[in-house]
C-alpha cells in the first residue's frame, strides 16, 4: 500500500498518482456538493409577511389595499380620537414629554401625554396591532356629525352606542358600561331624587346622549328609558367637568344640577368639590368605540378587529383591572354581555 507520505527518494508509479488525483478530486466535487447543501438548510422559506392582527386568536386579515387596516398597518400607527379634557376618561399631562421615537406627527399626541381609562384602552388594542397609538382631540360635534374626512381612523372617548349615531358611525363591541347620575350641590337640602330637578337648570355635555335624556328624545338599544325629569332648562357644555365647576360655584347660583356619568361625579367630589349625587342613576349606557361611515376605505375587517381585541382584553381581565385603577370599580364586566352583533350594522 502507497501513501503519500512515502519515504523521500522512493518513487510512486505513475498509475498510482493518477488514481490518487483521481480520487482527490472526486472527493473535492463531492465535499462542495455537501457543503451547498448544508448551507442551504440554513436558509427559510421565503414567505409572505404576516401582518400582527392575522397572529392574534379569533382576528381577521386586512383585505385589499383600499382597506382601513392593510392602511393602518403599513403606516404603523392608529390616529384616535379622544377628549383632552375629561378624567377619568381621557386627560393630557401638563408638561409631559412625548414619546421617545414616535411615529405621531406634530399635529398628534403621543400615548406617555395622556392619561385615563379611555387612553389605556386605546394603547392596549394599539400594542396588540404592533402599531403605535396617536392622539387628536377635535370636539365633540365634530365626533358625532360624522363626516371625518379621513382625519383621525377611530373615536375612543365615551360615546354611547344610539340608533341616532349608528346613522353616521359603525360601532365596535363596547369597553365600557356606564351608570348616568344627577349631582346637586352639597348644600342643596331641597332635592332628595331626580324628577325635583325638573323645570330647573340643568348642565349636561352638549349633543351627547345626556342631553337627548333631558329632551325626552333619547333611545338607547334594548332599553326602555324612564325619563324621571320634565321640562329642564338645559345648559349644555363641551365637557361636564366645566359643567360640574360651575354647580360647585353655589347652590342655583349658575346651575341646580349636572347630569353626568356617575365616576365623573364621584371623580369631582373626590377632588374636593362640594358636590352631592341625587338618587340613583337614572339609566345606563354602553360606550364603544367609533368609525366614521363615510371613511374613503373599507372599514368592515378594522371594526370587526378591533371588536376581537376588546373582547379579548375583557376576557383577560385588563379591562377589569383598567378600570379598577381609573374608576375603583367594574364598569367593564357588563359589556362582555353586550351583542354587539345584534346592532345590525352591516359590515362586507
Amino acid at each position: 500500500m502507497y501513501s503519500v507520505d512515502s519515504e523521500p527518494g522512493k518513487k510512486i508509479p505513475p498509475g498510482i498518482i493518477m488514481s490518487y488525483r483521481r480520487f482527490a478530486l472526486a472527493g473535492i466535487i463531492i465535499a462542495l456538493i455537501l457543503c451547498i447543501l448544508a448551507a442551504g438548510s440554513f436558509l427559510l422559506p421565503v414567505q409572505d409577511p404576516v401582518s400582527p392582527v392575522a397572529n392574534s386568536v379569533g382576528l381577521s386579515s386586512p383585505g385589499t389595499p383600499d382597506d382601513k387596516m392593510a392602511e393602518i398597518l403599513a403606516r404603523g400607527r392608529m390616529i384616535i380620537a379622544t377628549d383632552a379634557n375629561y378624567p377619568p376618561n381621557s386627560e393630557l399631562i401638563p408638561g409631559a414629554n412625548r414619546t421617545a421615537g414616535t411615529k405621531c406627527s406634530r399635529n398628534e399626541y403621543t400615548a406617555d401625554e395622556f392619561t385615563g381609562y379611555n387612553i389605556a384602552v386605546a394603547v392596549e388594542i394599539a400594542r396588540k396591532l404592533g402599531i403605535e397609538p396617536c392622539f387628536v382631540t377635535p370636539s365633540r360635534t365634530e365626533i358625532i356629525s360624522g363626516s371625518w374626512a379621513d382625519r383621525w381612523d377611530i373615536h375612543i372617548g365615551s360615546l354611547a352606542i344610539t340608533p341616532e349615531r349608528m346613522k353616521v358611525m359603525t360601532f365596535t363591541q363596547p369597553y365600557y358600561a356606564g351608570s348616568v347620575s344627577l349631582f346637586v350641590n352639597k348644600n342643596n337640602t331641597a332635592y332628595t331624587e331626580p324628577r325635583d330637578v325638573s323645570g330647573k337648570k340643568v348642565g349636561v355635555c352638549a349633543g351627547c346622549i345626556l342631553e337627548r335624556y333631558l329632551e325626552g328624545t333619547l333611545e338607547l338599544p334594548g332599553q326602555k328609558i324612564d325619563f324621571a325629569i320634565k321640562n329642564a332648562s338645559i345648559v349644555a357644555y363641551e365637557n361636564e367637568a366645566i359643567a360640574l365647576s360651575d354647580l360647585a360655584a353655589g347652590d342655583g347660583v349658575k346651575l341646580d344640577a349636572v347630569l353626568t356619568n356617575q365616576p365623573l361625579g364621584e371623580d369631582a367630589i373626590r377632588n374636593g368639590l362640594p358636590l352631592r349625587q341625587l338618587g340613583k342613576p337614572v339609566f345606563y349606557d354602553y360606550d364603544a368605540a367609533a368609525v366614521d361611515k363615510k371613511c374613503s376605505r373599507d372599514t368592515s375587517s378594522f371594526v370587526r378587529n378591533v371588536s376581537g381585541l376588546i373582547r379579548e382584553i375583557n376576557q383577560d381581565g385588563t379591562m377589569l383591572r383598567l378600570s379598577q385603577h381609573y374608576y375603583g370599580r367594574d364598569l367593564v364586566s357588563e359589556t362582555a354581555r353586550f351583542n354587539s352583533s345584534a346592532l345590525g350594522q352591516t359590515l362586507t
